[in-house]
C-alpha cells in the first residue's frame, strides 16, 4: 500500500538548462532592442535634405563673405581684450564650418565637384580671414600677447578630441530630420576655428612668424578632424554614393576619393599619436613634480615658483624640466641628485633633462624674468604707459648686461685670506665708467694690506691677486685697487 503511494506521487520539478538559456536569449534580445531604439541614428536621417544643406553652406561670397569678415574682427577684439565672451559671440556667427563638412561629405559619396568646390572655398576662407586678423592687428595700436591669444599657439590631445567629437556631433546634428539648431552653435565654441586663424594674423603682424606657423597647425588640425568625423559619420549613415555615366571615369574618382581619404588620416592619426605622447610626458612631468620640488621644505627664504616652470617636450629628441627657485637658499646637490634619480624611475622621463635655477647662481636672470611678469600683468594700472614703458626697457637691460656676472664673494675673499698673508681687508663693488662714447660696468676689488708690507711685496702680491681673480672669475675687466 506504502509502495503504491510513493509510486503516485510527483518527482521534484527541477528547471532544465534550456529554459535558463531561453530566459538569458530573452534578456539579450531586450538589451540589444533597447540599445538599438537607443542609439539608432539611420532610421531617421534625411540624406538629401542633409546633402543639400552642406552644399549650400560651401560657398563664401556676397553675405557670407561680410560675415566672416565680421566675426574675424570681433574674435580679433576679443582675443586681443582677453576676452572670452566676445570670442565665443564671434564663434557664434562664423560660418567657418561649410568647405569643411563639404570636403569630408565629397570624399565619403565621391562628389569630385563638391570637392573641388570645398577646396576653393575652403582656401578662399582661410586667405580672407588671415589677411582681415594681420590688417587688424597690424593697424590697431594696442597688440598685447593675451593668454587667450598665446594659448592658440599649439595643439594638445584635448584640441584633437574637441575637433573629432565636436565634427561627429555636428555631422549627426546636420543629418537629423529636424536639424538641432543648438548643437550647431555648441560645435561652433567648442571646435574654436576662428582663434587660431586670428593668432596667424597677429603672428604675422608682430613679427612672430613662430605664432603664426604654431597657429596655423592648429587649425589644420582641427579642419582634418572634424573633415574626418565627418567622413565616417556619412560612410556609416550608408549615404547614396555619386553616380557617373561613364564607369571608367567612376572608378577614377573612387580611387581618387580613398587616397584623399587616405593621406588625411595619415598626417591625423600621426598628429594624434604625437599630441597624445607629449600629454603623457606632460602628465608624468606634473607628477614628478608633485612628488618632489612641490613637497620640499626650504629652511630659509627660498621658495619654488611654479608659474615659471617649463616642461618641454621637444617631439620626445631632448625633452626639459626647468624648475625656478627665487631667494638666496640653494638646494643641496644631493637632494638634487636624488630628484634626478627619482625622475629616472619615470618610463618618459628618462631622457629628459633635469635644470634647476635658484638662488644667487642665476639671480639676476630671476630678475629678469619678475620684472617681465611685473610689466605684463600690471600694464592696465599704468598711468603714464610710455614712460613707464621705457624704465622697465632700461631696467631689463641693465638686468640682462649683468646675467652671469654675480661674484661667490664669500668664497674669494676665505680663498685670498688662505693664500695671501699680508690682506687685512678685501672689498667688491661694481663701478660704472665712461670713455664718453659708451658706458660699462667694471668689477673692482679693494684690497687693505698690512702697514709693515713694502711697496715692492704690495705690487708682486697685486699682479698675482690680479692674474688669480681674472682666471677665477673669467673676467679680463676687473681690476684692483689699494685701500689705505
Amino acid at each position: 500500500m506504502e509502495e503504491n503511494q510513493f509510486a503516485g506521487a510527483t518527482p521534484p520539478q527541477h528547471d532544465s538548462g534550456e529554459d535558463v538559456k531561453k530566459d538569458f536569449k530573452g534578456l539579450l534580445g531586450s538589451v540589444r532592442k533597447f540599445l538599438s531604439e537607443l542609439l539608432e541614428i539611420r532610421t531617421n536621417t534625411d540624406a538629401v535634405a542633409t546633402k543639400e544643406s552642406i552644399i549650400a553652406d560651401i560657398p563664401f561670397k556676397g553675405h557670407t563673405s561680410w560675415i566672416l569678415i565680421c566675426s574675424i574682427f570681433i574674435a580679433s577684439i576679443g582675443l586681443n581684450a582677453n576676452s572670452t565672451a566676445v570670442v565665443i559671440g564671434a564663434m557664434l556667427i562664423s560660418p567657418l564650418m561649410g568647405p569643411i563638412l563639404g570636403m569630408g561629405m565629397s570624399l565619403a559619396i565621391n562628389d569630385i565637384d563638391t570637392l573641388r568646390r570645398s577646396l576653393k572655398n575652403f582656401t578662399v576662407m582661410v586667405v580672407l580671414s588671415v589677411i582681415t586678423a594681420f590688417l587688424f592687428f597690424y593697424l590697431f595700436p594696442l597688440r598685447d600677447e593675451s593668454s587667450e591669444l598665446l594659448a592658440r599657439t599649439k595643439p594638445d590631445i584635448r584640441d584633437v578630441l574637441i575637433a573629432f567629437f565636436g565634427g561627429l556631433a555636428l555631422v549627426i546634428a546636420r543629418a537629423k530630420k529636424g536639424t538641432i539648431a543648438s548643437v550647431i552653435f555648441g560645435v561652433a565654441i567648442a571646435t574654436a576655428l576662428m582663434p587660431p586663424l586670428c593668432t596667424v594674423g597677429f603672428g604675422l603682424a608682430i613679427g612672430k612668424p613662430w605664432y603664426a606657423a604654431g597657429a596655423m597647425y592648429l587649425f589644420i588640425i582641427n579642419t582634418i578632424f572634424i573633415g574626418l568625423a565627418t567622413f565616417l559619420v556619412i560612410k556609416f549613415l550608408r549615404f547614396p554614393m555619386v553616380r557617373y555615366a561613364n564607369s571608367q571615369r567612376r572608378r577614377f574618382i573612387a580611387r581618387v576619393a580613398s587616397i584623399t581619404g587616405i593621406l588625411v588620416m595619415i598626417p591625423a592619426g600621426f598628429t594624434f599619436y604625437q599630441v597624445f605622447q607629449e600629454s603623457l610626458f606632460t602628465k608624468q612631468a606634473q607628477e614628478f613634480l608633485r612628488e618632489t620640488i612641490e613637497v620640499y621644505q626650504f629652511n630659509g627664504a627660498g621658495r619654488y615658483v611654479d608659474n615659471l616652470t617649463k616642461l618641454e617636450y621637444n617631439d620626445g629628441e631632448a625633452p626639459l624640466i626647468e624648475l625656478v627657485c627665487m631667494g638666496d637658499e640653494l638646494i643641496p646637490e644631493n637632494v638634487v641628485n636624488t630628484w634626478r634619480t627619482q625622475k629616472s624611475q619615470y618610463s618618459r622621463l628618462k631622457d629628459a633633462e633635469l635644470h634647476i635655477i635658484q638662488g644667487g647662481k642665476d639671480d639676476s636672470q630671476e630678475k629678469f624674468n619678475y620684472v617681465s611678469e611685473l610689466y605684463e600683468k600690471n600694464k592696465a594700472e599704468l598711468l603714464n604707459k610710455d614712460e613707464q614703458i621705457r624704465l622697465l626697457e632700461e631696467e631689463v637691460a641693465s638686468l640682462t648686461r649683468n646675467v652671469g656676472k654675480q661674484i661667490p664673494f664669500r668664497e674669494i675673499s676665505a680663498e685670498a685670506k688662505a693664500n695671501y698673508e699680508n690682506i687685512t681687508g678685501l672689498g667688491f663693488s661694481y663701478q660704472i665708467r665712461t670713455d664718453f662714447n659708451k658706458l660699462d660696468t667694471i668689477p673692482v676689488f679693494e684690497v687693505q694690506w698690512k702697514n709693515a708690507v713694502a711697496n715692492s711685496q704690495k705690487e708682486a702680491d697685486t699682479k698675482k691677486i690680479l692674474t688669480w681673480l681674472k682666471l677665477r672669475l673669467q673676467d679680463s675687466t676687473l681690476v684692483i685697487k689699494e685701500v689705505e
